[in-house]
């Protein structure tokens, strides 16, 4: 390994105002309750997945003047979708198996952990994506390519502990940011479509020792395994590929799970398919399931839930409610009882959805006859989901959730499941594009005081972007955009106020952070983490 560890980090180092900043980034859990204002201290910012901050000098006034202040360049991976994390004006991101400690003011390199990426893995793993770290006093966590989780010094970047949470020889990888929870880290893995059985793992933040382990496809006789018979519960899916959120009063996180697999065909997973496209509701003390909801019950159309679900405390049809709210990849917004997962709500958010016709009093869907076939189905939404990974956001002044939805179909076929075999993806086959089927991202407010959509804002591009949101009390919100642009429109309206053409599709979601009263917006878009500031 090789670690770059210049004076300045242990002496602090010097703003460009002369001012001296202590160079520690320590984190404590009680730091993650509050909506961010000058730090941006994890992977949604705070534990609600709101992606909402209390800095207010960038105005739909002055963003129009807002401009890049610095541009920090990857050289050893080819896309960046981290979000970064500040902390007393350190910035820590990740690409691949390497974290990178940065002046917040200029993008100078401060440290810089390496790791080679891991040879022979398959499918997702094999793309050596990270989207982040988690911080814990004066400590980062990330998880590797092939499931690792380690922990690093922040001052030095030097390694404290590597623990495998998974075997990667059973096609397990990793691609989320971990959540730190009072003394625990907690991670997840990616696989779903290669015949894994996936988990929610928690380790002690000291130690690294394992404290315990929630598996998302139950094992025979417990609750669900109806779907699984023989063998099948072990290839089922369910992975758990982005970081949950939790709600410190009740003391529940939640965490989404991806669809089941193999994908496409249902020959050996009769039933609902617990808890595949569910979100679950785990004490984080001892990872105990207090409820679950499931989203898309025997999914055949990869609409896995992993989505964030987003901690919100509003009146909703007249009555204060815990909210728990997400948009889903199967193309409806939810909003549940975060209490005890009682379903609430679900709207429609696209037009190009033939999978059911809507959603019962329970809130499981209506199913039709749409399914793979072998001469291939026209499905709506596609593959990609109406919605993904990139982030939403929720504004506390506006009352509104923001998200990415994408218009699409696809022909999606079915083949009979052979065996699962460990190295090899385990898809009954899979998805095409349809000629002359148009795709189309939409920018949308969905208010929570009306229930209804405020506005949409269609993008111009081929809907191949998957950046995400961010939403400020200056009433701001920002995104990238789906024709390589950093954008920020009025929250109220979706009125476009201000770009920045990137000239590199976005595969990341924004945040924002201020140092010496100055706010910065920053966003990963191609292999370059930006930061831009006001003159």
């Amino acid at each position: 390994m090789r670690f770059v560890l210049p004076i300045i980090l242990l002496l602090g180092f010097l703003s460009p105002t002369g001012k001296t900043t202590p160079a520690k980034a320590k984190v404590n859990t009680d730091d993650l309750i509050s909506a961010p204002s000058l730090d941006w201290l994890s992977y949604h910012g705070d534990y609600s997945g709101r992606r909402y901050s209390a800095l207010t000098e960038v105005t739909p006034e002055n963003v129009k003047h807002l401009r890049a202040e610095w541009v920090f360049h990857v050289r050893n991976t080819d896309w960046l979708e981290n979000t970064p994390v500040v902390v007393n004006g350190i910035m820590f991101v990740t690409a691949a198996n390497d974290a990178f400690a940065l002046d917040a003011r200029t993008g100078r390199s401060i440290w810089h952990h390496t790791r080679p990426i891991s040879e022979g893995l398959i499918d997702d793993a094999s793309r050596h994506v990270s989207r982040g770290v988690a911080l814990w006093h004066d400590r980062v966590y990330m998880e590797t390519d092939n499931a690792h989780l380690i922990c690093l010094d922040s001052r030095s970047g030097n390694q404290l502990w590597d623990v495998a949470y998974a075997d990667w020889n059973k096609n397990y990888g990793a691609t989320s940011a971990p959540l730190i929870v009072k003394d625990k880290v907690l991670v997840g893995t990616s696989g779903g479509d290669d015949g894994v059985r996936g988990f929610v793992a928690a380790f002690d933040a000291m130690s690294g020792k394992l404290v315990w382990r929630f598996w998302t496809i139950p094992g025979p006789g417990e609750f669900g395994s109806e779907s699984w018979p023989g063998e099948a519960y072990q290839h089922g899916g369910g992975t758990t590929w982005m970081p949950g959120t939790y709600d410190p009063e009740l003391n529940l996180i939640f965490w989404g799970t991806s669809n089941p697999s193999p994908d496409f065909n249902d020959d050996v997973r009769p039933g609902d398919d617990l808890y595949t496209d569910c979100v679950l509701a785990l004490d984080p003390d001892n990872g105990k399931l207090k409820w679950f909801f499931q989203f898309t019950p025997h999914d055949l159309f990869d609409y896995d839930a992993v989505e964030t679900p987003i901690v919100i405390d509003a009146k909703y049809k007249g009555q204060r409610r815990k909210l728990l709210v997400q948009a889903n990849r199967n193309g409806y917004l939810y909003v549940l009882d975060r209490t005890n997962g009682k379903f609430l709500s679900a709207t429609a958010f696209v037009q190009k959805l033939n999978w059911s016709t809507g959603i019962d009093e329970n809130g499981r869907p209506i199913r039709n006859q749409v399914r793979p076939s072998p001469g291939g189905t026209r499905v709506c939404p596609g593959y990609s989901g109406a919605t993904n990974w990139y982030a939403p956001s929720y504004s506390e002044i506006t009352h509104t959730v923001y998200f990415l939805a994408l218009e699409q179909c696809q022909l999606y076929f079915s083949a009979p499941t052979g065996a699962f075999q460990a190295g090899k993806e385990y898809y009954s086959t899979g998805v095409k594009h349809i000629p002359g089927e148009e795709s189309e991202k939409i920018l949308l407010a969905f208010n929570l005081d009306t229930d209804s959509f405020a506005w949409r804002y269609p993008q111009t591009g081929q809907g191949h972007s998957t950046g995400g949101t961010l939403s400020t009390a200056a009433g701001l919100l920002f995104f990238g955009d789906d024709a390589e642009s950093f954008e920020a429109v009025d929250a109220r309206t979706g009125k476009p106020l201000w770009h920045f053409n990137t000239g590199q599709a976005m595969s990341a979601s924004p945040m924002t952070y201020a140092i010496d009263g100055k706010q910065h917006v920053a966003i990963a878009a191609g292999t370059d983490i930006f930061s831009f500031a006001l003159p």
